[in-house]
């Protein structure tokens, strides 16, 4: 077996808990851009706008759904996505172009600062210091979260948003990229997250070692892929990986460096 030389990771309920902070910040958001917009128009005398709390974040996410059928290649972009999408909604209210284009990058913004607001997994930070001592670490996410604002940053020394280079996962470009800007090969990396078909199968046909987080216990495995059911259990797979190369260097085996 060969020697590990860096891990990937995923983020986005791999690292935290991702349900509840999408949720706040789907909400927040959008709450804060129809209210500031009700004080911005009220100030200068303009009639209320017709959006609602619930009927306009409906018509934002159809927007954006139809967005990226129109544009395919910026499906994974979720960013760009909302940007066109909520520039598009407040023009329809009869908002200029200019204006809708300042209302739109605000109301990212707050979005931004509500997504990364995350809550790590308690044993995160602790397993992350520990694998740098030995390994290369990086982050591979198809979200939208502001990677160098996010609160384990500090800990990968390469961050890929996959979405802005118009190739999310499954697509083997940010795993790619990420391993090049490492300069490891993949027989010499892992990747762990908790999606099978967009961190398992990509990272393991690319040669990777792949760790799903999964509570499956009934799915069969292939080559090179281990099953855990939370970040905190990475330890015993590493060790585990560890013995199995120290047992082929002893016996003989080939034992690449």
């Amino acid at each position: 077996m060969t020697k590990l030389k860096a891990i990937t990771f995923d983020l986005d309920d791999t690292l935290w808990d991702n349900h509840g902070v999408m949720a706040r910040t789907e909400e927040g958001h959008y709450r804060w851009l129809l209210e500031a917009l009700e004080a911005w128009r009220a100030a200068r005398q303009e009639p209320a706008l017709t959006l609602t709390q619930e009927g306009g974040r409906e018509d934002y996410l159809q927007r954006r759904q139809q967005l990226a059928k129109q544009v395919p290649e910026r499906r994974g972009d979720f960013t760009w996505l909302r940007m066109r999408a909520l520039e598009a909604q407040l023009e329809a209210e009869g908002l200029t172009r200019s204006a809708a284009l300042l209302w739109a990058a605000a109301a990212m913004n707050e979005f931004h600062r509500l997504r990364v607001q995350v809550t790590p997994h308690p044993e995160a930070a602790g397993l992350l210091a520990v694998l740098t001592e030995r390994y290369q670490l990086a982050a591979i996410t198809n979200g939208n979260i502001h990677l160098a604002r996010q609160p384990l940053a500090a800990y990968f020394s390469v961050a890929i948003a996959a979405g802005e280079l118009l190739a999310p996962k499954p697509d083997p470009t940010p795993f790619l990229t990420a391993l090049a800007r490492l300069n490891v090969a993949p027989e010499h990396a892992m990747h762990v997250g908790d999606s099978w078909q967009e961190d398992v199968l990509p990272a393991q046909q690319l040669g990777m070692h792949a760790v799903w987080i999964s509570a499956l216990e009934d799915q069969p495995l292939p080559p090179r892929v281990h099953r855990i059911a939370h970040v905190k259990e990475l330890p015993r797979v590493l060790e585990m990986l560890e013995k199995a190369s120290l047992e082929t260097h002893h016996s003989g085996g080939v034992y690449s460096h």
